[in-house]
């Protein structure tokens, strides 16, 4: 299925099973289905994936970088099973899966092989105006040269001056491709991105064509996490303005190295599909994929163009190549760390950074902590504490009356959002997830939500950060009373029912509880008052920037 391919509706659809779609998935069929991953067809079987891994190249000899794979819950999908609808968040069905191997992957999983045929056309995410496929966009630019330049992160005022300085050289067309699936480097979401980008833009020549792509960060087969698609924070700790590249492992050597070169060789391939000539790669990917640039890059479709290093010269007010500077009076870029603490802090951006418009997209995607929603959750055992805390810092922000804030407690939860739901596992495990679901939703619009579940489960508690850090920010504090100080202040009696037998599944008791090892925050009640538990928590968004220090 290729992007100039109709889309196939004779494959009846009902009584077929269906798969939906998380985001990585839903990129890498949207660029299947529009032949930015040509020559593919579809998902690739074991024996593509473990050439790919070992040689760079598709089984056929093919070069190729990267694997493309579908991963489904192992119990989603019959056996006999031959084909599988794939469907997006809301259940529209976009393709169908002509199920061609299967294969027991992790534990619980199992990975799906095979061509794909789409049924409609894609319609979710923000921008969808912008996501022309790959063959209008080379019908738009047919005619010269392209200088493509792909990014997970805002650009600067320096990689600005290098894009129109290289592409005067080369008499190129500009094609700006924000790389969207999953979190953007500093401003972390993808409309954020794509905002941030179209403002620069404007800073760049005429007939400069934006076009957002869903190609998700990923490591090769048999690379450690970190190597690629696991490595987001490595691109936030260098250069928060880095480009393709900073999707890649900081490391210049080994696996890091080799996922750098497979990561840049992707994006060759995708912006070729759309017309590009020419890759401009930002420094900081440069140096991460130094070995693939002097031995080829494998798969890569264009000339990779490295943008040389350059710096603000303050007594001429521009960016130029370093060699053109004198020695000491050179001012780098911001790092992303230091970008990120000046948005956190609402402090001033350099006028040297980055065009208005951009510092103004920057500011709005990521506003000072102090206005920010987050979600405070606080997990431990029954009786530890947690509730009589979140009340306490319900009630004094409250008071305050400079944030809007919500409390989502454990019983008064079950009593209402998870109503009928038992103490399995499972069902645990999901009202934990209804809590992360509506506690994001109150940081998504500026509020504060204090939740105060037992949470006993450490991937649940996972789950919950990942939902929630995509809008806000999220802060874990441990109430670590012991189970013996809990059992003895338990006023409803359950640790003895427990103990007894009545109650089965009970955390602490006879079932697990799984202490956190990420808190921001830990609390033992056994050995502080109710004051100073509320205090510390207090001082930890304090001294975070969460709340104005002069309310305190």
């Amino acid at each position: 299925m290729t992007a100039e391919a109709q889309a196939d509706v004779s494959v009846d659809t009902a009584g077929l099973g269906t798969w939906t779609l998380d985001e990585t998935q839903l990129g890498d069929l949207e660029l299947l289905l529009s032949g930015a991953f040509a020559p593919l067809r579809g998902f690739m079987a074991a024996a593509d994936v473990d050439a790919v891994g070992r040689f760079g190249r598709l089984a056929n000899g093919t070069p190729w970088p990267i694997p493309v794979t579908l991963e489904v819950a192992r119990d989603a999908v019959p056996a006999d099973a031959r084909h599988l609808v794939l469907a997006d968040p809301e259940g529209a069905p976009l393709a169908v899966l002509e199920i061609t191997e299967r294969r027991e992957h992790l534990p619980g999983l199992a990975r799906l092989a095979g061509p794909v045929t789409g049924h409609r056309e894609p319609e979710h995410g923000p921008f969808r105006r912008l996501m022309l496929s790959p063959a209008r966009v080379r019908a738009e630019l047919a005619g010269g040269p392209v200088l493509a330049f792909a990014t997970r992160g805002p650009m600067s005022s320096r990689q600005i001056g290098q894009l129109r300085h290289m592409a005067g050289q080369l008499k190129a067309r500009l094609l700006l491709l924000p790389l969207i699936a999953g979190p953007a480097d500093v401003v972390t979401r993808p409309e954020a991105l794509v905002r941030a980008v179209l403002a620069a833009r404007a800073s760049l020549p005429a007939g400069t064509l934006v076009v957002p792509v869903p190609l998700a960060r990923r490591r090769a087969p048999g690379e450690p996490a970190g190597a690629g698609e696991d490595s987001a924070g490595a691109a936030g700790d260098r250069a928060g303005t880095a480009g393709a590249g900073a999707a890649v492992d900081r490391a210049g050597t080994g696996a890091g190295a080799a996922g750098a070169a497979r990561e840049l060789a992707a994006v060759t391939i995708v912006a070729a599909t759309y017309g590009a000539t020419h890759l401009m790669v930002d420094r900081a990917a440069a140096r991460g994929a130094d070995a693939g640039l002097q031995d080829g890059l494998p798969g890569a479709r264009i000339p990779v163009l490295p943008s040389g290093d350059w710096a603000f010269d303050p007594r001429a007010e521009v960016w130029r190549p370093l060699s053109l500077i004198e020695a000491g009076t050179e001012q780098e870029d911001l790092s992303a760390g230091e970008l990120g603490d000046l948005l956190d802090a609402g402090a001033t951006i350099p006028d040297w950074f980055a065009p208005p418009a951009v510092v103004a997209e920057l500011r709005r995607a990521r506003p000072p902590r102090a206005s920010r929603g987050f979600v405070l959750f606080l997990t431990g055992l029954s009786g530890s504490g947690k509730s009589t805390i979140a009340r306490d810092l319900r009630d004094v922000l409250a008071e305050r009356g400079d944030r809007r804030v919500s409390l989502l407690d454990g019983d008064l939860v079950r009593q209402l959002l998870s109503a009928g739901l038992t103490f399995s596992r499972a069902d645990r495990d999901l009202n934990v997830a209804r809590i992360g679901y509506v506690a994001a939703e109150i940081a998504r619009h500026g509020g504060i939500a204090i939740c105060a579940p037992i949470a006993p489960y450490a991937a649940a508690r996972a789950r919950v950060r990942n939902m929630v850090t995509e809008v806000g920010d999220f802060l874990l504090v441990h109430v670590a009373t012991p189970v013996e100080v809990c059992e003895a202040r338990d006023r409803k009696g359950l640790y003895a029912k427990a103990r007894a037998g009545l109650i089965s599944q009970f955390t602490g008791v006879s079932d697990p509880y799984e202490e956190p090892a990420d808190a921001d925050l830990v609390i033992d009640t056994s050995v502080v008052t109710r004051q100073e538990a509320v205090d510390a928590v207090l001082g930890l968004l304090t001294s975070g920037g969460w709340l104005s220090a002069d309310l305190a």
